[in-house]
């Protein structure tokens, strides 16, 4: 008797050894992702002599001496923040919105549908995959630039300096289809099956069975291609002369030209990184359910 309380005890210790050896490695897992995020908001209120001098210290991570919302205002009078920022998000919300909704309807079709050769063409669209966008970026350029488009100044040719150029290139692409599809292929077919003995057309299945309990890959897929739209960089680069179509990443180059001000460049990515914080905060649960459902099926 005296054994067994033995016995529990030490794997109650164990237990308990386990738990904190557990969660102090999560913890230090979770401080050297955010460590750099602690460096940016700190260093966005020093002055840039503090800032360089802390930097090579722990004192890089602590808000103190000259702390002050200065670079904050100095980034704003540099750059029309503001302006760029609705770019990056007005572009970024009207591609994702697209996305869903097309990617969903091809995965939809690849992964529920059956038709002869959708293995092939599924195929070559995820073969696209290996072909880096610097290698097409230039052929893309020369191709929106002879397209028509009506706008506020009249009927012309080329897309350069508009909100198209950045949309609609990037509406449909492999890795969102390809998610979607093998999302769709897990799912019961039953339900399916149930639905279509209904009468329910494939449509219907669509937006009445298949969205309402794809809640995990829906979410997934808007915050990855969240991240790729909102980080753009080279392509808006090579197709927006103007400032009234710049996203916030161009703006980044405004601050090293002539003087580097780098507690204005920490304000500055301090700032623009609070819409991705925000929308990924907003869809956290459904991703983590996306994550935790794959690895079960796995």
């Amino acid at each position: 008797m005296a054994g067994g309380m033995k016995t529990k005890t030490v794997r109650g210790r164990n237990y308990w050894v386990y738990i904190v050896l557990r969660y102090a490695l999560l913890l230090i897992v979770a401080l050297i992702f955010i460590f750099p995020l602690i460096f940016m908001l700190v260093s966005s209120l020093k002055p840039d002599l503090q800032l360089l001098r802390d930097s090579g210290s722990l004192r890089a991570f602590v808000p103190y001496g000259d702390i002050s919302f200065d670079n904050y205002l100095a980034a704003f009078r540099r750059v029309p923040l503001a302006r760029f920022m609705f770019n990056s998000v007005f572009v970024t919300a009207v591609t994702l919105a697209f996305t869903l909704v097309l990617c969903s309807l091809a995965g939809f079709a690849f992964g529920i549908l059956k038709w002869p050769g959708k293995n092939i063409v599924l195929a070559v669209i995820v073969a696209t995959l290996i072909i880096p966008f610097d290698t097409i970026s230039v052929p893309l350029l020369l191709i929106v630039n002879e397209l028509p488009m009506i706008g506020r100044e009249g009927f012309k040719m080329g897309w350069l300096d508009t909100y198209h150029v950045q949309i609609v290139p990037f509406i449909a692409d492999a890795f969102t289809i390809f998610l979607f599809t093998q999302y769709f292929r897990d799912l019961p077919r039953e339900i399916i099956e149930a639905a279509r003995i209904d009468g329910a057309s494939w449509l219907q299945i669509y937006r009445r069975v298949i969205v309402p309990i794809s809640g995990p890959v829906f979410a997934t897929a808007a915050i990855l291609k969240f991240l790729a739209m909102y980080n753009q960089y080279l392509w808006p680069l090579m197709t927006s002369q103007k400032e009234e179509f710049r996203p916030v990443m161009v703006g980044v180059q405004y601050f090293f030209q002539l003087n580097v001000a780098w507690g204005e460049i920490m304000a500055y990515l301090s700032f623009i990184t609070i819409p991705v914080l925000v929308f990924y905060l907003f869809l956290q649960r459904a991703f983590i359910e996306s994550i935790a459902s794959s690895g079960v099926k796995g």
